[in-house]
């Protein structure tokens, strides 16, 4: 007997939540209009036109939803997943729809409401839809990128965020909230971060003084240096060059 694997859908409306459902195909969610909160496996998110979800096969799953909404519906044999998609999906139940996917959703939402769709049409689509669906999105160009090609060759200058601001043309609120949305953290803490970086380079590959690694680093002294580096690596520069020179000494 041959089996053919499962792949269907239709369109489908949520209103109060009827407890949870489980099954053993896979399913997309895909809304067409309105909103609706759905839980998989202990995991809540709400779904609009913007947001779809993937429930794997044999996962708990309810939805809900007290205004009108329309969703299509993908039922799936996991078989038809290439296992990297499948997986992504996985980790990520719920997935925001990119521009592209967002089309292919409205197509066959007219398709479908048009019972125009056939099986070909399904098998067709569902690929493009996914390929949509866990593209990595080309990233925006960085902001602060020519911020950070001047200020990495020089650490040690009197960089302030007045001056960082003012190199980026930006106000110094907006550099702050540049470097938290790509870099997850303060012009402050990055340039300290920094400092650190380059004076653990330098102690282990140069013979150069110690205060002056501290000076070339934009320390205020020898000791300040000590401190940053105690709290950081739980060494002092001494001790942290000496333990990076024994450590190559066995490696050879």
């Amino acid at each position: 007997m041959v089996t053919t694997p499962r792949l269907s859908i239709d369109v489908r409306s949520y209103g109060a939540d009827q407890g949870a459902d489980r099954h053993d195909f896979a399913q997309l969610v895909l809304p067409l209009s309105g909103t609706l909160e759905m839980d998989i496996a202990g995991k809540g998110d709400r779904l609009g036109p913007s947001r779809m979800a993937f429930v794997e096969a044999g996962s708990p799953h309810s939805q809900m939803s007290d205004k009108p909404n329309r969703s299509l519906i993908v039922d799936l044999d996991p078989i038809i997943l290439e296992p990297e998609v499948g997986d992504r999906l996985i980790r990520q139940p719920f997935v925001p729809l990119p521009p592209a996917a967002g089309k292919l959703v409205d197509y066959m939402g007219l398709l479908v409401d048009g019972g125009a769709v056939s099986a070909d049409n399904l098998r067709l689509w569902l690929p493009l839809l996914l390929d949509s669906l866990v593209r990595d999105p080309a990233r925006p160009p960085s902001r602060l990128a020519p911020l950070l090609a001047v200020i990495e060759p020089e650490p040690g200058l009197d960089w302030t965020t007045g001056m960082m601001a003012e190199r980026a043309g930006v106000s110094v609120s907006r550099l702050h909230a540049l470097f938290r949305a790509e870099l997850d953290t303060t012009p402050r803490a990055w340039l300290a971060a920094l400092r650190l970086k380059r004076v653990c380079e330098w102690l282990a590959l140069s013979d150069h003084p110690i205060a002056e690694i501290a000076y070339r680093a934009g320390y205020a002294d020898q000791s300040a240096l000590t401190r940053a580096m105690r709290q950081s690596t739980g060494l002092t520069p001494a001790a942290y060059r000496r333990q990076r020179r024994e450590s190559r000494h066995k490696n050879r």
